[in-house]
């Protein structure tokens, strides 16, 4: 297993802690970033398998070490798992994709991937994205007060996501429902009296059998969708098999909707807090929408942390870790790094140096949605700010996990 280590006298294993707002849960990482860079923690509360004896993680909080993990594959692998828990290997094939591999499986699996994202497809794609967020503006219009997350934020990256991959109408809210309990199971206004176990099978049966279905049926009528591009989709002679589609299929239900759902909501939130940089970018939205979506990410900083496991005995900012130890990126930390970000507290449209980690510190797990996520919040801000300049929010509730900095209600006056 794990040689011996001491835990840190610093929390941020328990759920206690989780249960915290990121701006508190800052001033825990701010003091790490400062005393103890890489500090070895227990393992982190609700996980779904049982943690095993002297199992722990390490901490990767500052900005520099975080991209230095993200870019040495070779040192610190995806394929044992990417969250700080424990899962079972089946859930980690049947949901992850390549996002829980390594090369050169991942670098075979991303490449065909791609292969589907044609030029074609992507202007059908970021047409589909405009054509959306009009739409849910114009119903936002026609509700009047109601609850943002629900009525706006997340329906744009779930609409997206349905559209483009041509998920049948009567199947959209399933694939909706399923792909948010996948994140949200261990918050206990989510979970009730189910067990995390539970609602992740249920949430993976749910997703895994609406694209096997997919599959089958683009098999034998091709339509013009992006299920029918990646079931066509060949390099150098090799194509996707039917569980790799499906396990593509739960990871672009997950990943492509939680992240650009919490950044619009974060986002909004900020905008009213920050008059100014609200005032800044509307003098010239198009002008500024570039800067202003790296700063989004950044403040929202969706994802919380990824984990990786060393491949070998490995040395980190002077901290000694073994082979197979868990490391674990905090990328919210790194992006509040006052070594890399002046001001990094400010919410500030205009940086015009802003390396964040909120994509990935890079390497070859670097988000490959990035691109349509960016297209999604360009769309939707330009929609809100100028169709609903009266719109106010209010406090935000948030989601009690420690993989995803998400907000699950926030109540909005138009």
């Amino acid at each position: 297993m794990t040689t011996a280590h001491t835990y840190s006298s610093i929390d941020i294993s328990s759920a206690s802690f989780w249960a915290t707002t990121a701006v508190e849960r800052e001033k825990t990482f701010k003091i790490l970033r400062e005393r103890d860079p890489i500090s070895w923690h227990p393992p982190a509360a609700g996980g779904i398998l049982p943690a095993e004896d002297g199992d722990g993680f390490w901490a990767v909080v500052r900005h520099e070490d975080i991209r230095y993990v993200s870019n040495k594959s070779e040192l610190f692998c995806s394929g044992r798992g990417v969250q700080m828990e424990n899962f079972p290997q089946e859930v980690l094939e049947a949901t992850q994709s390549f996002l829980a591999m390594d090369a050169p499986r991942h670098t075979k699996l991303r490449r065909l991937v791609s292969a589907a994202f044609t030029p074609r497809r992507v202007a059908t794609i970021e047409q589909q994205i405009r054509s959306q967020a009009a739409r849910i503006v114009d119903e936002l219009l026609e509700t009047g007060d109601c609850d943002f997350v629900h009525q706006v934020s997340m329906r744009l990256p779930m609409w997206t996501i349905c559209e483009m991959v041509g998920v049948p109408q009567d199947k959209r809210f399933l694939v909706a429902d399923a792909a948010d309990q996948m994140v949200s199971y261990a918050d206990p206004d989510v979970r009730g009296d189910r067990e995390p176990i539970q609602i992740m099978g249920e949430s993976i049966f749910a997703l895994a059998s609406t694209a096997v279905e997919m599959v089958r049926a683009r098999r034998e009528d091709p339509q013009d969708d992006l299920m029918t591009s990646l079931v066509q989709a060949e390099v150098d002679g090799e194509t996707l098999t039917d569980d790799e589609i499906t396990a593509f299929f739960c990871l672009l239900a997950v990943a492509g909707n939680d992240t650009t759902r919490n950044t619009i909501t974060h986002s909004v939130k900020a905008l009213q807090d920050f008059p100014e940089q609200r005032q800044w970018l509307v003098e010239d939205f198009d002008g500024r929408i570039g800067s202003a979506i790296e700063e989004f990410v950044r403040w929202a900083s969706p994802v919380v942390a990824f984990r990786r496991t060393a491949t070998q005995d490995v040395e980190i900012a002077g901290q000694r870790i073994a082979a197979g130890e868990k490391v674990v990126m905090f990328y919210p930390s790194g992006n509040r790094d006052a070594v890399v970000f002046e001001n990094p507290d400010e919410f500030d449209l205009s940086r015009t140096f802003n390396p964040h980690l909120a994509f990935g510190g890079g390497g070859p797990h670097f988000c490959m949605g990035n691109m349509l996520a960016k297209t999604q919040l360009r769309a939707i801000f330009k929609e809100l700010l100028f169709r609903v300049p009266d719109l106010r929010v209010g406090e935000p509730e948030y989601l009690l996990s420690s993989f995803v900095h998400a907000v699950k209600r926030l109540p909005c006056t138009v």
